[in-house]
C-alpha cells in the first residue's frame, strides 16, 4: 500500500504494540522470543511518523502488571525495551521514559531517560512507557494534594507522573485484543482507538496506512 494523501493527522499517536508472544508460538518458538522481533516494527513506525509529521508518538513497553509473569519472560521485555530505547537514541527526537523507576524491576539502563534527551533536529517527540501502571500515575496526583506545601501550586493533571505527555488524538494497538490496558487514563481521554488484528512483530506499513485512513473520516468533536 502506497502512502495516502492525508488531509488530516494525528498530532499524538499512541501504540500498544500486543502479540509477541502468540507470534513466538505461532512460530514454533518459546514465548520469550517474541519481544526482541518487535524491535524492527517499531524502528519503521517511527521513521514512517517522522515522515508524515508526526509530533509525538508513545509507545507501551510494559505494566507493573506485566512483571508478573515468568522471569524469563520479563527479562526479555525488559531487554526489549533497553534496546529499543537504545534504537532512536541519538535519531532526530527527544526520547522520556516513564515508568515507577525506584522499582528493582524498572532497567537502571533506562534511569538517565526518566529526564527528556532531545537529539538532532528533535523532529518528534518519543514516550516510553516502562513498568507503568496507570494507579502508579495517578498516586502522584494524590500525594501531591496530600502535602499541603505543594498543593496551591499545582493542578490535578499537572500532578500525575505522566504530566509531560500530551492528550492523544489515536491509539492503535496491534494482536486483535479490544482493551486500553490502562494506557494512559487521562491523555486518552478523547482518542480514537483502531485495532489492528495482525500480530506486533507482523507490522506492516499499510496496518498504520490504514489506521490514519481510518481516522481521516472520524468526527472529531472533543465532546462539543
Amino acid at each position: 500500500m502506497n502512502r495516502p494523501k492525508l488531509k488530516r493527522i494525528p498530532r499524538h499517536i499512541g501504540v500498544i504494540p500486543d502479540g509477541n508472544r502468540r507470534w513466538a508460538v505461532k512460530n514454533g518458538l518459546p514465548k520469550e522470543a517474541g519481544y526482541e522481533k518487535g524491535l524492527e516494527p517499531g524502528l519503521m513506525l517511527y521513521e514512517m511518523c517522522v515522515e508524515l509529521g508526526i509530533q509525538e508518538l508513545t509507545f507501551y513497553g510494559f505494566t507493573q502488571d506485566n512483571t508478573r509473569r515468568p522471569s524469563v519472560q520479563r527479562q526479555a521485555f525488559q531487554k526489549a525495551c533497553v534496546d529499543a530505547v537504545n534504537m532512536l537514541a541519538h535519531r532526530d527526537a527527544s526520547l522520556l521514559v516513564i515508568g515507577d523507576y525506584h522499582s528493582p524491576l524498572f532497567p537502571r539502563e533506562l534511569l538517565p531517560y526518566t529526564k527528556r534527551h532531545t537529539f538532532g533536529k528533535d523532529l518528534i517527540r518519543i514516550n516510553f512507557l516502562v513498568n507503568y501502571g496507570w494507579k502508579w500515575d495517578l498516586s502522584h496526583a494524590q500525594k501531591h494534594f496530600l502535602s499541603s506545601a505543594n498543593a496551591p501550586a499545582r493542578g490535578l493533571l499537572d500532578s500525575i507522573a505522566s504530566a509531560e505527555i500530551s492528550r492523544i488524538d489515536l491509539i492503535i494497538r496491534w494482536g486483535g485484543r479490544r482493551r486500553l490496558s490502562g494506557f494512559l487514563p487521562v491523555q486518552s481521554i478523547y482518542a480514537d482507538f483502531y485495532v489492528v488484528d495482525e500480530l506486533w512483530p507482523d507490522f506492516a506499513p499499510e496496518h498504520f496506512y490504514q489506521a490514519l485512513n481510518w481516522y481521516e473520516t472520524q468526527d472529531i468533536t472533543l465532546g462539543g
